[in-house]
């Protein structure tokens, strides 16, 4: 901590400028009579149009990202989270011993996906880690998808665990090769897309990079940041042909095959509908994946003969396509709710998501979104042992999801859910609730019984897992407290007798 009047070695992100900001009059000057000689060439609009809104959330900081009071900021490293280079170091000296303790806990990331763990002895409250992609000219594309899925995945879970903001480095480290501009495009046209699509809960994305690094980013940044319509006419036959997809994601025109279940039988009548059924098949079709006829598999299966290993891949299958699912719609508006988020580990080092069920207005939301949220959430985290702590409390009737709707999330989720969920701790439970739950883990799911454990406090549940690893809602924490106050006013009253 720093000495009484000292000033702190972090930087808070509310005083840096934004990008907006940063537009001088003298280059908005030329920009305007750049513009003007290029004005009477351009007839089409521009892909990264001006918008202020967006703008204020850009900040760009040349310094130390480590430094950063960010909601989260972002790690690159390696495949196996122990990478050494000039980010990494920075963020290691001063989280402290207990960051690397963490990471060995995670067993590794995969190039392009992201690992979060807690910030420590940072000002940033969480890190994401993530592993850009080795870059070799032969295999340019698969590159660019992986350095996309980095970006795109640290966005999405800022999004999903409701980050006001996050601080980027550049994740394409020198050793692994990938050029610094070409990463650049990719890193603010992803930012951008999400932005525009499902970044209204986040409020602030800094970029923080050396001052080497500074010069290529000033110079990309108002292609997809234009901070005025000068900026945008003159940066539009700057913007390189390929700008990804909607998302901002590679495209790649030879992958774009389209295998239709039923070749030459489209009517006229039907012609566009049919279309969009086609192209929903994209590989779905058992041609297309070369394996054995589906609706084959599936009446073996209603007649019971079909072998459990062929039963498994049918069901991995069915699973695979809810998660790609999941992580292609826009679940912000479910992310927001706060049902559903991760917090420490327990007494054993495990994992453990918390489940709040007052947030869940059963009668509002959509629930197969729902659905498709939990399982975007829960996927990375269930590939090894975890737990999970539903606080009932001050539920009603609106707040209880029925039986149908969890039998079905029982049954399409992937067996690794299953197997590496070693408690259910349920909190404040009512006598309704512990009859209902018993049937449902009697009758309808199978496994789940033993490891449904009531409590009827909080100082129960601190016996598995200590306070300082679990974030827990304030209104629970009154009602706990005001259980126990009353509680032992009973206990108090009936000792006189």
């Amino acid at each position: 901590m720093d000495p009484l009047g000292a000033r702190s070695q972090f930087v808070d992100i509310q005083t840096l400028p934004t990008w907006q900001q940063q537009l001088g009059e003298d280059g908005e000057e030329a920009l305007q009579e750049k513009s003007d000689s290029l004005l009477s060439q351009q007839a089409f609009p521009s892909p990264f149009p001006f918008r202020p809104d967006i703008n204020r959330k850009i900040m760009l900081f040349t310094g130390d990202i480590a430094l950063l009071n960010c909601t989260a900021i972002v790690n690159t490293s390696n495949e196996s989270l122990n990478d050494k280079n000039t980010v990494s170091d920075s963020i290691h000296q001063l989280a402290g011993p207990e960051l690397r303790d963490e990471l060995l806990k995670l067993k590794g990331c995969r190039t392009g996906e992201v690992k979060l763990t807690k910030g420590f002895n940072l000002a940033a409250r969480f890190i994401i880690h993530t592993v850009g992609p080795k870059y070799k000219t032969k295999y340019r594309t698969a590159a660019e998808s992986s350095l996309y899925s980095c970006y795109r995945n640290v966005m999405q879970l800022a999004a999903e665990q409701s980050m006001a903001s996050v601080g980027f480095c550049v994740v394409n480290t020198a050793k692994r090769g990938y050029p610094l501009e070409d990463a650049t495009h990719i890193a603010f046209r992803t930012v951008r897309r999400f932005l525009e699509n499902h970044g209204n809960s986040i409020e602030a994305v800094v970029f923080a990079v050396s001052e080497t690094e500074e010069v290529v980013y000033k110079k990309v940044l108002p292609l997809y940041f234009p901070r005025s319509k000068e900026e945008e006419k003159a940066c539009l036959p700057l913007i390189p042909a390929d700008i990804g997809n909607s998302e901002g994601e590679p495209v790649v025109p030879e992958r774009q095959i389209r295998i239709a279940e039923k070749p030459g039988t489209l009517e006229d009548d039907s012609e566009e509908e049919s279309l969009e059924s086609d192209l929903g098949q994209v590989g779905n079709h058992a041609f297309a994946r070369m394996e054995g006829d589906v609706d084959k598999q599936r009446k073996l299966i209603l007649q019971g003969q079909m072998s459990e290993a062929a039963m498994q891949k049918q069901h991995q299958r069915n699973y695979n396509r809810w998660l790609c699912r999941a992580r292609a719609e826009d679940l912000s508006d479910i992310a927001a709710l706060k049902a559903l988020y991760q917090t420490g580990v327990d007494m054993c080092g495990r994992t453990v998501m918390v489940v709040v069920g007052r947030n869940i207005p059963v009668t509002l939301i959509d629930l197969e979104k729902a659905l498709l949220y939990f399982i975007h959430v829960m996927d990375h985290i269930t590939v090894k042992e975890y737990v999970m702590v539903y606080f009932h409390t001050l539920t009603g009737e609106h707040n209880h999801l029925d039986s149908d709707f969890l039998k079905n999330l029982y049954g399409i989720v992937d067996a690794k859910f299953k197997k590496n969920l070693k408690a259910f701790y349920y909190v404040h439970p009512t006598f309704r609730s512990k009859v209902s739950t018993w049937f449902f883990t009697t009758f309808s799911v199978s496994g789940m019984k033993d490891k449904v454990r009531y409590l009827d406090s909080l100082h129960q549940l601190f016996t598995c897992i200590r306070p300082e690893q679990i974030d827990i809602p304030p209104f629970v924490l009154e009602y706990d407290t005001r259980v126990r106050v009353i509680t032992q006013q009973t206990l108090d009253y009936y000792s006189h007798f």
